[in-house]
C-alpha cells in the first residue's frame, strides 16, 4: 500500500488503538484494519477532498464514512483527544485539568445545503457554520463546538461551556474574545463562577504613526525633507 505522508506512525498507532472501540460480537470479521481506516480519515481531514475522492488504495470511502460517523456519534475523537491532551499536560509538568482557558470563534463558509445548520455571519459577512474552540494555555483544545454562523457570539459561548461544566471543574479563569462581552461574559461569571477577563484588539496605527515608524527605522527623525522649489 502506498505511504502517504498523514499515516499514523507504530508509536502513533500504539497511542490510539486503546481507546478505539471494541469489535462487535458476532457478524462477518472485519475486511480492513482499524489502523487503515484511521490513515484514510486523517487523509481526508488533511487533505480536505471529499470523500469519493479517497484514493483507490484506501477502504472503499463508504466503508470509511461508515466508521468516521460511528465515532464521531459516540465521542470517541473528542475522548481520544482528552486522553492525549492530559498525558501532554502532565509530560510538560502542568496539571492535567486547566485551570485557565481561552475562548475564540470563526466562522467559515460551507456548502450550500446543511438546511438550520448554515446561516449567515452578518459581522463577518459569511454564510455557512461558525465554531468555537475552548483551549488551555498551551493551545491544547479542551472543547469545540459547531453550530449555525448566525448564533452570537454570546449565545455559542453557552453552547460551548454547557455540555463541558463537568469536564473542566478546575477550570477558574477565561480570556474572551470582545465579542463574547455583554451576556455572554455575565453567563460565564454569574452561573459558571468564572473570573473573565475580556481581551481586545490593539487599535489600528494612524497613517502618520506608520510614517513616523518607517522614518525612524531608515534613521530620519524629523520626517521628510520638503521638496526644493
Amino acid at each position: 500500500m502506498t505511504r502517504y505522508p498523514t499515516d499514523l506512525s507504530d508509536t502513533e498507532w500504539a497511542c490510539l488503538v486503546p481507546h478505539l472501540p471494541a469489535p462487535k460480537t458476532g457478524g462477518r470479521p472485519r475486511a480492513h484494519s482499524l489502523r487503515t481506516i484511521l490513515d484514510a480519515i486523517f487523509y481526508i481531514l488533511r487533505s480536505g477532498c471529499s470523500w469519493r475522492l479517497l484514493p483507490r488504495d484506501f477502504p472503499p470511502w463508504r466503508t470509511v464514512y461508515h466508521y468516521f460517523r460511528e465515532w464521531r456519534l459516540a465521542s470517541v475523537f473528542e475522548q481520544i483527544n482528552t486522553v492525549l491532551r492530559e498525558r501532554l499536560r502532565i509530560r510538560l509538568g502542568r496539571n492535567a485539568q486547566p485551570s485557565a482557558g481561552i475562548v475564540d470563534s470563526q466562522s467559515a463558509k460551507s456548502a450550500g445545503v446543511g438546511g438550520e445548520a448554515r446561516g449567515y455571519d452578518g459581522g463577518k459577512k459569511v454564510r455557512g457554520r461558525k465554531r468555537h474552540l475552548l483551549v488551555d494555555t498551551e493551545g491544547l483544545v479542551v472543547k469545540a463546538k459547531v453550530h449555525s454562523a448566525k448564533v452570537p457570539d454570546q449565545d455559542g459561548l453557552k453552547l460551548l461551556l454547557e455540555p463541558a461544566r463537568t469536564g473542566v471543574s478546575r477550570l477558574k479563569h477565561l480570556w474572551l474574545d470582545a465579542g463574547y462581552e455583554g451576556r455572554g461574559q455575565r453567563w460565564a461569571e454569574e452561573v459558571l463562577g468564572l473570573s473573565v477577563e475580556v481581551v481586545r484588539k490593539p487599535p489600528k496605527p494612524t497613517p502618520r504613526s506608520r510614517h513616523q515608524r518607517r522614518w525612524r527605522r531608515s534613521g530620519r527623525r524629523n520626517g521628510p525633507k520638503k521638496a526644493r522649489r
